[in-house]
Order: structure tokens, then C-alpha cells, then sequence
């Protein structure tokens, strides 16, 4: 069958827009029809070389769709299920995920990073030949092939566009939130970087009754946005003002937990400054794979900091989307307060382009 779909063939280039011949679904795979999906830095990551991925790519991570047809042996889903797509699949059988913690599996992962199915193989193809599949999904196309370990089914009455952003931003910054920090009444939260992700921890800080949510952004167009979700404080980070100040001076000691939602080293060092002692600092965004800091270590077991990282919201996606998703349809998870844009696939350059000019929301292509 024939798709359309946007395509990386160059680093730092705009993306293509075209058709591609897309093969059947085999042994263990899931042929869906994308119903929306999301604009995320990390597909910007790919664009700029940041990230490393075998090009020509469909690119795409963040998504939710139809399921069309299978192929021999699936048993997760059936053809008419409504799936979000998970760009970390895991095994269920391995030392981490024999522990609850299926977001570190790695048994998968090769092909994942690869860009192509489980079995090291690709059903994008152009006269030119294969076309790879950022995180074995291609969420950019009207369909893609995918395994069956990368589905989960939510109900029909979640909208795709609520269910594409659980695939990614959602779970990452709410999980991060409700699975890593395990915040609790009371506590104050700083956050840094309002993008979907940090909205999405903001909506999780919500959730869990902190008493002071304090978001930080450079962009001042976010703050109406941020405050409407529950964000009690916002402080604009320009040059002109000193922000470690003023989170002591709303929290006098530093905030219980601060998270880090850009994945920038200059930000992920002063988060730990914004933290009180005995607090904790969660890094949620992704800066490059080399990146380091260097880290006061005397004074964190002074102050008993605890410095931490969340990968995917430390989720369990099985369980955790469809946990979301009803938090969605109860109306404690406000998911559609940050869809900020809708784009069609052909204005696809466009949506990246808004995304990194920091328009508010999250930017989501309709299908």
C-alpha cells in the first residue's frame, strides 16, 4: 500500500512530504492508521544530528491511531482496537522488568535505535530503497507498521490527539512526577522549561496537591497557560532576573523537588541550587549523549539532596496509559488544555518550526 508520510533525508534540512510504499504487516506486527501525533524535540533532536538515526527516516514518536490489520501471532490487539503507540517497548522477562521496571528494558532496544522492526528489517521503502522508522514507529504517516509490543488499547472515547500526547510528553512528565518524584500534598515544586513536558509535570504536580508550583520558562507567552493548569507562581528567566531569589524567597528554603524539563547542562546545574535540603532534583529532558556536570558534592551530602533522573515517566506503558487516560476522561488530567496547535501532515516543516519559535502547547498533527 501507498503512504504519506514525512521523511529526514538530510540532517539539519527540512523534512519531505511524500508517498512511500509501505509493506504488510509480518509475524508479530500491527498495520495502524494514524489517527494524530504529536510534535516533540526530540524528533527536532534527529533533525539536528543531536541525535544519532540511520537516515532516510519516517520520523515521529508520539502517536496514537487505528489498528487495520495484524499479522500471525498478535495477541495484544484486534483489528478496529484504538492503540498509543510506545516508542520503548519492553520484553517482560528480563532482570528489570522481572522488577517493575519496564521502562529499562533493554532487550528491544537495538532495533528501536536502529529505526526498524523487531526482526532488523523495514516496511518503508522508496524506489531508492529502505526507509527507516524513528523508534521502530514513523508516527509522521497516514500508516506505519509496528510491533504489537509497542501497542497499547485505550478506549474509543479518548481522542486521538488526547491519546497521541500520552505516547510521549504526558507520560514522561506526569510519570515522572507520580513514579519517580512520588511527590505528596504539601510539597513545592519548582519546574523548569514549560514545553509539553514540563506542562505535563505541572499537571502531574496538580494531581498530587503540591501546595507551591513555581514554573520557570525564558518565554513570558507561557505563563497564562501555565497558571491556568495550576501553576501557582511563574518567573520569567531573562537576564535581568536572579530566579534562585525568588524561589527562596516564595519557598524561604528551596523548593522540595524541582525538575529539570529542557535537558540543558547550564539548567540541569542550577536546578540543583533551586532544591532545599533533603529535596530532590528529577532531570526529565534530554541533552545530548555526552553530556555531563560537575557536581558539588560536599555540599549535596551536606544537604542530603538526592539527584535523580526519569526516563518515559519511569512508566510502565501498559499500565500507565490506560491510567492516564482515564485520569483524562475523569477530568483530573486536563491533557487538551496543552494541545496549543493543530497541522496537517504537508505543514509539517511549519509545526517544527512553531515548536521551536516556543509557541504555547503542544503542536499535534491531525490525520
Amino acid at each position: 500500500m501507498q503512504t504519506k508520510a514525512a521523511i529526514l533525508y538530510d540532517i539539519n534540512s527540512d523534512l519531505k512530504v511524500e508517498k512511500l510504499s509501505l509493506s504488510n504487516p509480518k509475524t508479530g506486527e500491527v498495520l495502524v492508521q494514524m489517527g494524530a501525533a504529536g510534535i516533540c524535540h526530540s524528533d527536532f533532536h534527529v533533525i539536528s544530528g543531536q541525535a544519532s538515526q540511520k537516515i532516510p527516516c519516517v520520523l515521529g514518536h508520539e502517536g496514537a491511531g487505528k489498528v487495520i490489520s495484524v499479522g500471525e501471532n498478535v495477541t495484544r490487539v484486534s483489528q478496529g482496537d484504538h492503540v498509543i503507540l510506545s516508542w520503548l517497548p519492553y520484553c517482560g522477562n528480563c532482570y528489570q522488568c522481572n522488577r517493575g521496571r519496564t521502562h529499562l528494558c533493554k532487550t528491544l532496544q537495538d532495533p528501536v535505535w536502529d529505526g526498524t522492526l523487531l526482526d532488523g528489517t523495514c516496511r518503508f521503502s522508496n524506489d531508492n530503497g529502505e526507509v527507516r522508522q524513528l523508534g521502530t514507529l514513523g508516527c509522521w504517516s497516514e500508516f506505519c507498521v509496528v510491533p504489537q509490543e509497542c501497542c497499547v488499547t485505550i478506549k474509543k472515547s479518548v481522542p486521538f490527539e488526547i491519546a497521541a500526547l500520552l505516547g510521549c510528553a504526558v507520560t514522561t512528565g506526569v510519570g515522572a512526577v507520580l513514579n519517580r518524584a512520588k511527590i505528596t500534598e504539601g510539597q513545592t515544586v519548582v519546574i523548569i522549561g514549560m514545553g509539553g513536558v514540563g506542562l505535563s509535570v505541572l499537571m502531574g504536580a496538580k494531581m498530587q496537591r503540591a501546595s507551591k508550583i513555581i514554573c520557570v520558562d525564558t518565554n513570558s507567552d507561557l505563563k497564562g497557560l501555565a497558571l491556568s493548569l495550576g501553576g501557582t507562581h511563574f518567573i520569567e528567566a531573562d537576564k535581568n532576573t536572579d530566579v534562585l531569589l525568588k524561589i527562596q524567597e516564595i519557598t524561604e528554603v528551596g523548593a522540595d523537588h524541582v525538575f529539570e524539563a529542557v535537558g540543558k547542562r547550564d539548567l540541569q546545574k542550577l536546578a540543583i541550587d533551586y532544591c532545599c535540603p533533603g529535596g530532590q532534583v528529577t532531570f526529565v529532558g534530554l541533552d545530548g549523549p555526552d553530556a555531563s556536570i560537575a557536581l558539588p558534592t560536599t555540599e549535596i551530602t551536606r544537604s542530603e539532596k538526592t539527584i535523580t533522573g526519569s526516563i518515559y515517566g519511569s512508566a510502565c506503558t501498559d499500565r500507565d496509559f490506560i491510567l492516564y487516560a482515564n485520569a483524562f476522561l475523569s477530568g483530573e488530567l486536563p491533557i487538551g488544555e496543552i494541545v496549543g496547535r493543530h497541522y496537517k501532515i504537508d505543514k509539517i516543516n511549519e509545526a517544527i518550526s512553531d515548536m521551536l519559535i516556543g509557541k504555547p502547547g503542544r503542536g499535534v498533527i491531525s490525520f
